[in-house]
This record gives C-alpha cells, sequence and structure tokens, in this order.
C-alpha cells in the first residue's frame, strides 16, 4: 500500500521555475504528439494529469497574478493577488480538490479605436488561475490541429507572421482582389453548444459549460450569457480559435506536398479579423457567401460596416497596417507594381494621440521622470512596424516630435531665447548617433528616443502548421528565438546571448513578453561587466533579490 505524503505549504520564493516549467512544458509536447497520432484515450489521460499538475498550478497563478496585463484588476469578489504570501496561498487553495463554483464575470468597459467601447468580463482571480491552468492542457491538442493560416492567440505566432504570410501571396500579384473581413462581437455571439460540442469530452469540458453560461454583473446588475466567451478570460481567445478552426477547409484552400498554396484562394486569419485572397472579384463575392454560410453554425456573422471587396491596387488595413499595389512607374507607359506594406494613417494618428497626451502630463512633471514614458510608446510602436517600409512614417514621426519638444521648451520658458533654449534642452546625447537635435534632460543624461533609431528588419514567416508543442521542431523554435534579440539594447543583446537567451532562473526565453531586468550578480551595481550581469524577468528578479535579502538577514 502507497502511503501518501502531505505537501508542504508553498514557498513562492523558493519556487524552483526550471523545474516547473519543465514539467509542463513535457506535458504539453507530451499531449500535442497524441493529437498527432490520434490518440484520443492518451490525450485524455495526459490532460487529466496536466489538470492536477502542482507545477502547471504554479505556472497558472504566476501567469494572472503577475505577468497579465488584467493581474490588478478585481472579479467579482473584488480580490487581487499582490504579494509572494497571498500567491503561495492561492496555489495552495487551487490544490486542495474540491467541486468548484465559477462565480459571474464583473463588467467593465474599454475605449475601442473607433471611439465605441468595447464591454470585457473580467473572471474572479480564482477563475483566471483555473483557467490558466485549463488552457495549458486545452491548447497543445488544439495545436496540432489548427491551420497553418491561424496567427492570431497562439504561441509562436504574431501579427507579424500574418502580414508576412500576407506578403509572400500578394507580392505574386496573382490574387488581386481582397476580401476584408470583421466578425461582429466574435467573442460575445459564439454559440455554446457549437463550441461544446467541438471541444468534445474533454476532461474539463464541465468548467468550460460553467464559464461560458456564468453571467456578469453591471452596475450591480445581473445578467445571463446565453452566447459568447467573455473577453478578459484566460481561456477565452483559446475558445474562440477553437470556434473559428476549419475555416480553410470550408473555402476549399488547398496545398500541394511542399505546402505551398494550389487552390486560388488563400486566407490569412489573426483571431477574428481576416482577408482572403483571390484571383478574380466574382470569387471573392462567392468567398464572401461560403463564409457568410459557414460562420451562421456558429452563431456568428460578418461586421457590413467593416467588411468590403477592394482590388490590391486600392489597398486596406489589416492590423494596423496598410498593404496595397503600388505602380513603381507612373510615368512609364507600361506599368510595373510593386506591393509595399507600410503602417496605417490610423496607426499613425493613434501613436500622436497617445504621445500628446504624455505631452500634455510633462508640464506637471520633472523631464527625467516624463521622458520614460516617452520612450516606453516610441520603442514599443516602432518594434512593432519595424519590419516593414517604416523608415518615411518613421520620420514624419520624429519631426512631429521634434515639434512637440520645440513648443514644450516654449511653453516651460516663456521669457528664454531660442538659442538658450537649445542649448538647454537639445545636443548629442546618444553617443552612437552623429545627431545633435536629440531632446534630452543634461543633468541626468535621459533623452527621448527616435523612432528612425530602430533599424528595419524583416521578419521571417512561422513555417506552416508549426508549433513550439512539437518535439521533433526543438531546434527551429531556438534558432527564432534567439533571432529576437535584435530587437535588443546592444548590451542587453549581448547579455542574453551569453545566457543562451534564456532567463537564468525561471529556463524560459527572455522574449516571452515579460518585462526584463539587469541583474547584477555579485551585488555591485557599479561593475558593469558582462560577466557580473544577467538578464532577468522582472518577476525572477524579484525572487532572487527576495532571497539575498533572506541570506543577508541569516
Amino acid at each position: 500500500m502507497a502511503i501518501v505524503t502531505e505537501r508542504p505549504p508553498t514557498d513562492w520564493n523558493a519556487i524552483d521555475w526550471q523545474k516547473a516549467n519543465k514539467v509542463v512544458n513535457s506535458l504539453r509536447q507530451r499531449i500535442f504528439r497524441a493529437s498527432r497520432q490520434g490518440d484520443l484515450k492518451k490525450v485524455r489521460s495526459l490532460q487529466k494529469l496536466m489538470l492536477r499538475s502542482y507545477s502547471n498550478t504554479l505556472l497558472g497563478v504566476r501567469r494572472v497574478t503577475q505577468v497579465n496585463e488584467g493581474r490588478n484588476t478585481p472579479g467579482v469578489d473584488k480580490l487581487i493577488v499582490k504579494t509572494p504570501e497571498r500567491r503561495a496561498w492561492l496555489v495552495d487553495y487551487l490544490m486542495t480538490f474540491q467541486p468548484w463554483k465559477v462565480k459571474p464575470n464583473r463588467r467593465v468597459y474599454i475605449p475601442k479605436a473607433s471611439g465605441k467601447l468595447r464591454p470585457l468580463g473580467i473572471p474572479s482571480i480564482v477563475d483566471r488561475a483555473i483557467q490558466a491552468r485549463v488552457k495549458n492542457a486545452l491548447e497543445p491538442f488544439w495545436e496540432a490541429r489548427f491551420e497553418g493560416c491561424s496567427y492570431g492567440f497562439r504561441p509562436g505566432r504574431s501579427q507579424q507572421d500574418a502580414i508576412s504570410r500576407i506578403f509572400i501571396t500578394a507580392a505574386h500579384k496573382q490574387r488581386t482582389w481582397v476580401l476584408d473581413a470583421d466578425i461582429e462581437g466574435a467573442f460575445d455571439n459564439i454559440d455554446h453548444d457549437y463550441l461544446l460540442k467541438t471541444i468534445g469530452n474533454f476532461p474539463a469540458r464541465g468548467l468550460i459549460r460553467q464559464w461560458l453560461k456564468a453571467g456578469y454583473v453591471d452596475r450591480n446588475v445581473f445578467h445571463d450569457t446565453e452566447k459568447g466567451t467573455p473577453q478578459g478570460g484566460v481561456v477565452s481567445p483559446t475558445l474562440a480559435n477553437i470556434a473559428l478552426h476549419g475555416m480553410e477547409e470550408a473555402l476549399g484552400i488547398t496545398y500541394n506536398s511542399h505546402g505551398q498554396i494550389q487552390s486560388p484562394r488563400t486566407l490569412v486569419r489573426y483571431a477574428d479579423d481576416f482577408v482572403i485572397l483571390t484571383k478574380t472579384r466574382r470569387d471573392a463575392e462567392t468567398a464572401y457567401l461560403v463564409i457568410y454560410r459557414w460562420l451562421e453554425k456558429r452563431g456568428l456573422k460578418l461586421n457590413d460596416e467593416k467588411t468590403r471587396i477592394v482590388e490590391l491596387c486600392d489597398g486596406f488595413d489589416f492590423l494596423g497596417f496598410n498593404v496595397r499595389l503600388y505602380n513603381s512607374t507612373p510615368h512609364s507607359t507600361k506599368e510595373r507594381w510593386t506591393l509595399l506594406i507600410k503602417p496605417s494613417k490610423e496607426s499613425a494618428r493613434r501613436v500622436k494621440v497617445k504621445l500628446r497626451e504624455e505631452w500634455k502630463k510633462a508640464t506637471g512633471r520633472k523631464l527625467e521622470g516624463q521622458i520614460p514614458y516617452f520612450n516606453r510608446i516610441i520603442r514599443g510602436w516602432a518594434n512593432y512596424y519595424c519590419t516593414v517600409v517604416s523608415s518615411e512614417t518613421f520620420k514624419t514621426l520624429d519631426f512631429w516630435m521634434w515639434n512637440r519638444a520645440w513648443r514644450y521648451t516654449g511653453h516651460r520658458h516663456k521669457d528664454k531665447s531660442k538659442g538658450w533654449r537649445m542649448v538647454k534642452y537639445f545636443g548629442k546625447f546618444n553617443p552612437k548617433r552623429n545627431d545633435c537635435w536629440v531632446f534630452g534632460d543634461k543633468q541626468t543624461g535621459a533623452y527621448v528616443w527616435k523612432f528612425q533609431w530602430t533599424g528595419i528588419r524583416r521578419h521571417v514567416l512561422v513555417k506552416g502548421t508549426a508549433s513550439p508543442d512539437d518535439p521533433n521542431l526543438k531546434e527551429y523554435w531556438e534558432r527564432r528565438i534567439k533571432a529576437k534579440a535584435e530587437g535588443l539594447p546592444v548590451k542587453k543583446g549581448r547579455i542574453a546571448q551569453n545566457q543562451g537567451h534564456r532567463c537564468p532562473v525561471c529556463g524560459e526565453h527572455v522574449y516571452n513578453g515579460e518585462e526584463l531586468e539587469v541583474h547584477h550578480v555579485n551585488g555591485d551595481r557599479k561593475d558593469n561587466r558582462l560577466r557580473n550581469l544577467q538578464l532577468l524577468h522582472y518577476y525572477c528578479h524579484q525572487q532572487v533579490t527576495a532571497k539575498q535579502r533572506k541570506e543577508r538577514g541569516k
């Protein structure tokens, strides 16, 4: 008879994150492999093991209390978990096997780019942690089945992959008609019965049903949910991808043995936004009817205001980019067309709005305290668009920022001359750039980054249906991870390279979206030799420093 020993209480600062990540990644790969082999009995057994896994619970709690953007947003129970002690309590609480009663979501509204409000359903922190646990059991099964044209909310895939797919397809100028489509309220209208039937006998199917039927509280009034999956839930994007799986098959898109498209249509989908490229307008209209009927079975329909059929030479916007065929020889009798993808005008307008708000805040703050806010917006926007034809847009935005900086100096020092303001605020701050018109604070040396300083680098499209959960593609994904070092500042890139592009604490790659910090191994912050520096995730750094303080206290 086996002796069952009680597991000791969790010490958050003593967790072996490398071991936890290794266990979960191994289970995900085994589920993926079994799914590809069609061994459903083994899949269900492994999914149950994942749902009971202590390591999976640890990662789920870390995700929803430290990493996700909504970590400080409470649900209807008004509970937020911020301290290591409370995170440890949550882990131990989730590991107690008991029937769960899902709480309703809290309805909040956030502004959309169109000026309207987007409704979000925020689950309680306990439900979010359970959803993170369920996602790790559900996602790898579907990763083995998802179509290669799907890029939204999937591991190892991004908006840049979707744009690269469009470029590779459209650059040949064979499919020059585009159905630019948008699903109306996709997350809010997915049919529950269809979704649950598609999920099948997944071990946590009952929990998913509860989350779908949980309802929401808006201004202290409870509302039932008869359809849709709440935006704001951890597992909701995966459920949406499951509901929209099969769109490529419905359109009759086929590939040859080399993975090349051999049908007259092609599809690129990012979550509920998608485009269909065809050779003729009539085929685009036919594709519209096919998709319209296909979506009806899932309780969805196309948004007529945002869905349109356009010719590629007229261009269309997708994921913040503008895709268009340009006549490269407009004064010649022989037309030659070139496909260019640029940041859309609307995206440039929105980043100006964000920066304008920061300039307004700057009037009441010290300059050195405001500069990091400017740089965070500029670097983030430039890194997103640096994979396309962005040089002219970057140049225009830099000139706009220079004008705003000059107006700022004039407003702050109305009685000073232009020469005085120039000497005080502008100079050659960046030693690697021969630019004397950089705006900054000469007392601290802090300066505002320029869009143009982010170099243009082409994004390599992810291969076919490749997934990080596929154990046969380990080397392929390692190469893709290392390529992301180009997006880091030079010194951080060297540190990342020295440590194999992985965080020494958790063992995960440093480009997983978490905030990064430089750690001084010997504790001397003045010792900036590369051998004394490590690049850690923000919360991994917190764990290391907490451990060091504890050791010093002894």
